[in-house]
């Protein structure tokens, strides 16, 4: 996983421990930058109301408030709960730009952000994120 310029994780571990931490779908995800099948993740469809934390910290990343139904095979949302909880950098992969969205806590892998798809949302972005990187904690 290439480093985040200019910032430092605040939960550090050796891939080694991540590896031991996380199943290796999770680890495939979250620290190799890889994506889960669309529309097979646990949460692309869920109604559930709580927060989703990332998988690998349990550092809180979204609302169920901001998740949208965008047909698009991943859970979305159209802001995470607070802006510092994730971090976008350039992904210039698979030859194409995109924006990556990562945890800001752990630096992990937890999908790509888009603008101006014409969503009805008060952003106008869509948050696409690999459920495998998510853990919903739902309200009481």
């Amino acid at each position: 996983m290439k480093p985040v310029v200019g910032a430092t994780p605040k939960v550090v571990k050796s891939e080694q421990e991540w590896r031991r931490q996380l199943s290796p779908e999770e680890y495939a995800v979250l620290r190799e930058a890889g994506t889960e099948r669309p529309f097979t993740g646990e949460y692309t469809d869920t109604k559930t109301e709580g927060v989703y934390e990332c998988r690998a910290c349990g550092a809180e990343l979204f609302r169920s408030d901001t998740k949208f139904e965008s047909h698009c095979g991943w859970p979305s949302f159209y802001a995470p709960s607070e802006s510092d909880n994730v971090l976008l950098r350039e992904d210039r992969s698979m030859g194409m730009v995109r924006i990556e969205v990562l945890c800001g806590t752990c630096h992990s892998h937890l999908g790509h952000v888009f603008e101006g798809e014409g969503y009805p949302t008060p952003t106008d972005q869509r948050y696409c994120i690999n459920s495998v990187s998510l853990r919903l904690i739902p309200s009481p």
